[in-house]
């Protein structure tokens, strides 16, 4: 496994580690009663998103893409 494959994994879990920080704080303002979503959710989205791009960019690179994304 090469060190970009290598690096593209580790951010592949910081992409699900931003989803359950994300969930976990939309679960919490439910549970508090709120009806809209909580301020920092835009931002934690933008935040995954990027991540997520940094991903296809180093497996571009390495040259093992997902041909789905």
């Amino acid at each position: 496994m090469s060190d970009l494959n290598s690096l593209a994994d580790r951010l592949e879990a910081i992409v699900e580690e931003l989803d359950e920080i994300a969930f976990d704080r939309l679960r919490l303002a439910a549970a508090e009663g709120q009806r809209t979503r909580p301020d920092d959710d835009r931002e934690l989205t933008k935040a995954r998103r990027a991540v997520e791009k940094a991903v296809a960019v180093l497996r571009g690179i390495d040259g093992s893409a997902d041909p789905e994304t």
